[in-house]
């Protein structure tokens, strides 16, 4: 990869992989972190990495940079401490779009990262099997149990709108 490329993909790649991080971590500092870091990561293997795997490897190492970080913030919780009412409500929103983030943001980290790059970035099965490193039946399995977390989290349409 030529200093050029290296410039286009910060250029093309740097605010899809800011808002995915940003999105699972929720705080901006550590995004922009995660996102330097993966670029200096690329600065360090700018000869083995092609131009057009690029934007596999900037996802999937921030991917991994951001688990990392997580695994190493993760606190114990105790399970019998987890209160029923935390993931679900029974409050009328018109505001579909607030309803969605607060459900997308209750749900585990590795199911929200995946149906992030399915439904919002618009990765296939197999490039987010590559990112995260799960198999692509473990991505399916996640996304499945995310949506339908999702799906029981709103409820019916008609009680949101």
């Amino acid at each position: 990869m030529t200093i050029g490329e290296y410039n286009s993909c910060v250029d093309n790649f740097s605010d899809n992989i800011f808002r995915f991080i940003l999105k699972n971590i929720k705080d901006e500092d550590k995004a922009k972190d995660i996102i330097q870091d993966t670029y200096e990561k690329m600065w360090m293997k700018v000869d083995t990495v092609s131009f057009e795997k690029a934007r596999s490897y900037l996802f999937t190492t921030a991917y991994h940079t951001m688990i990392d970080l997580l695994r190493k913030e993760k606190r114990i919780v105790d399970f019998n401490s987890i209160k029923p009412d935390n993931y679900s409500h029974n409050e009328q929103y018109n505001d579909l779009n607030e309803v969605l983030h607060q459900a997308v943001n209750k749900l585990p980290d590795a199911q929200r990262a995946v149906i992030m790059l399915r439904d919002y970035e618009g990765y296939t099965y197999e490039e987010i099997s590559e990112i995260t490193g799960l198999n692509e039946i473990q991505v399916k399995v996640y996304i499945y149990r995310g949506r339908m977390f999702l799906k029981n989290y709103i409820g019916k349409l008609e009680t949101v709108i």
